[in-house]
């Protein structure tokens, strides 16, 4: 089971200023990290720059228009992410438990948790569609 641990952008990462004593911080989520990686867990980890040089594609019919970050008009940005892979949802919500504040130990903040789409997720939909797909042309 994979999981991505989002970590919500903030006034000062979007500035691209780091929290005070992020030397501390840092250093806490490298040991993170490494405890992670250690375990076999940790598939991917990375902080994120901030959305003014950043764009995103918008889809409006059959058009595609590229508009240039900053995206100050959204309530919540990602700023970084750790992806992890874990063998059920609880040892995942234990690591998750373990993540060093992104903000700063003390300071009031959130992380996001979302589990990843595997293939087996989709493997009932697929066998439907095959199996309609067979049965459209006279094969049963």
């Amino acid at each position: 089971m994979r999981f991505m641990i989002l970590v919500k952008a903030t006034p000062d990462s979007e500035a691209g200023r780091f929290p005070e004593d992020s030397d501390k911080l840092f250093q806490a989520m490298a040991a993170y990290h490494e405890e992670l990686s250690r375990a076999g867990a940790l598939l991917d980890a990375s902080g994120l720059q901030p959305s003014a040089r950043g764009w995103r594609v918008q889809y409006d019919g059959g058009r595609r228009t590229v508009v240039d970050g900053p995206f100050t008009e959204s309530k919540e940005l990602v700023a970084g992410y750790t992806l992890i892979q874990t063998r059920t949802r609880d040892e995942a919500v234990e690591w998750s438990r373990r993540f060093p504040n992104p903000v700063g130990e003390g300071i009031a903040c959130h992380i996001e948790v979302r589990q990843l789409y595997e293939l087996e997720d989709f493997e009932g939909l697929l066998q439907e569609q095959t199996a309609g797909r067979f049965r459209d042309i006279g094969i049963r």
